[in-house]
């Protein structure tokens, strides 16, 4: 297939799912709306729904679709499937807003998708992080709605609470290694990072999607699902440290949000490499300037970084990463149809966003 070719299908792809969303939006809210009693509460989650799920690049519920209409072929494609794949990946989507709203309060970030975060709009506050629950109920009630009756039901509900309960242990990881106001470089370490990045990115963003595509397909076995996840928690490493590398060198034009992983006191790939390369004297002056919010500690860090060449180890590492992935999907994708993993590899690859 030609680069316009994939082009054009990849549009086509987004517009399906982009136009599904109003239908999600009608199942979640519709016949409550009108409610004497929850009403009004049923008309902040149509809010709390339109503000926050759409907007993003919908990789992770564009995966589902794609994902499944690779695993069954044309013959299995009838148009129920199709919608059940597309609600299952907004299903993905919602999960996702669910842990940004949430995520969001945390880190104290200001903008996300280009627009302020839902907690900073006027009349939030932290009143949003009921709405995170919101959303997160969101997401069980459409698996009910759209697959209740099927017999992939339960392994679809168990991978959501599974996935959910690990991507909030990754991000406990986060919180307890870099409590705000309490920088202790020392607590940084690659392996924690990677346990930090396993929990809390890649079992949602790249094992959940491809997963709820197998069981959706009927595939089940544990070898074909142990071989998906050493693909994709290996990419979803990549995407992870691409993202670290984004938040301090990313233009928050095409980003859509300001870096704060520095004044955070983050543990990200950035000062976790820094770390490794500094002399003394160089991790004194990230001693006193990491984790601060004044604009010149924040400065004297991104000065560190280009000091130690990070954007050439970046790119080396993205080369040799990429390489490791090749390698993997060669190796691991026997049972499974290779082009699933080589598509979302080739998305991921030198994003600028």
């Amino acid at each position: 297939m030609s680069g316009g070719d994939s082009g054009a299908r990849a549009a086509a792809e987004r517009d399906e799912f982009a136009a599904f969303f109003p239908q999600i939006v009608r199942d979640l809210t519709e016949d409550m709306l009108g409610h004497p009693e929850v009403g009004d509460a049923v008309a902040r989650l149509k809010q709390v729904l339109e503000y926050n799920a759409p907007g993003g690049k919908c990789n992770r519920g564009l995966t589902v679709v794609a994902a499944y209409r690779r695993l069954v072929g044309p013959e299995r494609q009838d148009p129920e499937s199709i919608r059940r794949a597309l609600a299952v990946g907004w299903c993905i989507e919602l999960f996702q807003a669910f842990f940004l709203v949430a995520d969001d309060i945390m880190d104290s970030s200001l903008t996300r998708r280009g627009q302020l975060c839902w907690y900073k709009k006027e009349g939030i506050g932290l009143d949003a992080i009921n709405d995170a629950f919101l959303l997160e109920s969101s997401v069980y009630r459409l698996l009910r709605r759209y697959c209740g009756q099927q017999p992939f039901y339960l392994h679809l509900l168990e991978l959501f609470l599974q996935t959910g309960y690990r991507t909030e242990l990754g991000q406990t990881l986060d919180l307890i290694t870099a409590p705000v106001s309490q920088v202790d470089l020392s607590r940084f370490s690659e392996q924690r990072y990677k346990a930090i990045v396993k929990y809390k990115t890649a079992f949602y963003s790249f094992y959940l999607p491809v997963a709820a595509a197998l069981y959706m397909a009927g595939i089940d076995g544990r070898e074909e699902h142990e071989d998906a996840k050493a693909i994709l928690l290996e990419m979803g490493e990549f995407f992870q440290v691409q993202d670290d590398f984004l938040d301090c060198y990313g233009d928050p034009a095409l980003t859509g949000k300001v870096g704060t992983d520095i004044q955070d006191n983050k543990c990200s790939w950035l000062v976790v490499q820094c770390l490794q390369r500094a002399t003394p004297e160089q991790r004194q002056i990230l001693e006193e300037n990491y984790g601060s919010k004044e604009p010149q500690k924040v400065a004297k860090v991104k000065e560190l970084y280009d000091a130690l060449g990070m954007q050439a180890a970046f790119r080396e590492y993205e080369e040799s990463s990429y390489g490791r992935l090749q390698a993997l999907i060669e190796s691991h994708a026997r049972r499974l149809p290779r082009q699933i993993f080589l598509d979302l590899a080739q998305k991921i690859y030198k994003r600028q966003k």
